[in-house]
């Protein structure tokens, strides 16, 4: 069966599926976003945060009232970002084609425009996922890494802010870098620095793959061959109870700080498809066309309240 993808097609598919087109890209994002939550139509900014009641029952007592509750609110910012690609849809056809399972009368119904532009999205957001934690809002600059501020650097201005500190119980500072003779003592130590309140919740422990490997290596040496060791590689942190989850993640490669959270706490935000989100394709030479797209994201701290957040700020020399 001839398969042929031409700008008249890939234009079209462009205006049909824009907004499934523009979800795509958060596919990309998938093995980050699974230990996160994904807040779709956000236009620029949304209020986020929580409220901490101040209410409780005491002896009986018609007269009394209690405080009003403790509101800490915090803005989710999404940023609009760009890009113009040319590209070549009979390379990408190729290695889709190449790939598929099917043959036969069950291609018959695969629209390829879609799936050329599908992939080339895919190609194109990696960059955002492996900015999520040390991207740096830079209006002036070109790359996914200066779109928006991405979670390490969020937990830095708090820091600065003097939000997050040892003080206030969402801080806690490593005195000595990760390896594989100190990470199981290291990482335990940062999770019972915790306040109660969050150790008691499912959380995850967010880290580079260095770390996770150092943890490992460091588990298998000290405690070898017991009976409970019955795997090499580890997913819950030792001593949690089953409610801290070991999650490296390649996004965290140049991290500076680790994160001790729920997925709740998390978020990314992204339009979505909305009114200010563009997808188009057209021809500008003989064998290549052109994407522009325009996408609004960014992500935030749901809380930074000690309840719901630890940063262990990793050592520098």
């Amino acid at each position: 069966m001839a398969v042929t993808v031409t700008p008249d097609s890939l234009a079209k598919s462009a205006i049909q599926f824009r907004k499934e087109l523009l979800m795509v890209i958060t596919i990309a994002l998938q093995n980050s976003l699974q230990h996160m939550t994904l807040r779709p139509g956000v236009q620029y900014k949304q209020a986020v945060g929580n409220m901490r009641g101040n209410a409780e029952f005491g002896p009986y007592d018609p007269e009394r009232k209690n405080g009003a509750p403790d509101i800490f609110g915090r803005e989710l910012e999404v940023y609009l970002g760009s890009v113009i690609t040319e590209f070549d849809p009979n390379d990408v056809l190729s290695s889709i084609y190449g790939s598929l399972q099917l043959s036969g009368d069950a291609l018959k119904g695969v629209d390829f425009s879609k799936l050329v532009l599908t992939s080339e999205l895919i190609s194109l957001s990696t960059k955002l996922n492996m900015a999520l934690f040390g991207a740096v809002r830079n209006p002036a600059g070109t790359k996914s890494i200066d779109l928006f501020n991405g979670f390490d650097t969020i937990a830095k201005n708090d820091i600065t802010a003097g939000l997050i500190a040892t003080g206030n119980g969402n801080l806690h500072n490593f005195t000595a870098a990760i390896d594989n003779t100190n990470a199981v003592d290291f990482l335990k130590a940062f999770y019972r620095s915790a306040t109660p309140e969050l150790r008691e919740k499912p959380v995850k422990l967010l880290m580079p793959y260095a770390h996770y490997d150092a943890y490992c290596d460091d588990y298998q040496q000290t405690v070898g061959a017991a009976a409970y060791n019955t795997a090499f590689g580890k997913t819950v942190l030792e001593g949690s109870n089953g409610l801290c989850e070991l999650v490296p993640l390649a996004s965290k490669k140049d991290a500076t700080m680790l994160q001790l959270t729920s997925k709740t706490n998390m978020l990314v935000g992204t339009g979505s498809g909305n009114d200010l989100e563009k997808l188009s394709v057209d021809r500008f030479s003989a064998f290549k066309v052109t994407l522009s797209s325009a996408i609004l994201f960014g992500c935030q701290y749901d809380s930074i309240q000690p309840e719901d957040l630890l940063i262990g700020k990793l050592f520098t020399v």
